[in-house]
């Protein structure tokens, strides 16, 4: 149930990082004009994620307060 809260699409403020995380495992990455910057599979675990881009890539990222840290990014949960 607490992965279903980060399903969605996360942003930066400047809005130039788009980070969506489907129902389905996988999570597409745009970065300004670009759509699909960086794809691939996540998996979270409590406040936690890990991913395995589609070029092979591992990263991982925390939710901490309603915000979610990426790589030295923080991203906000973009309102329905």
């Amino acid at each position: 149930m607490e992965k279903d809260q980060h399903i969605g699409v996360w942003v930066t403020k400047d809005g130039y990082i788009r980070h969506e995380f489907l129902t389905n495992g996988r999570y597409v990455e745009a970065r300004g004009n670009k759509k699909g910057a960086f794809t691939g599979f996540y998996n979270i675990r409590g406040k936690h994620v890990e991913y395995l881009d589609d070029t092979g890539f591992t990263a991982d990222g925390d939710f901490r307060d309603g915000v979610f840290y990426h790589a030295g990014m923080v991203l906000y949960k973009e309102s329905a």
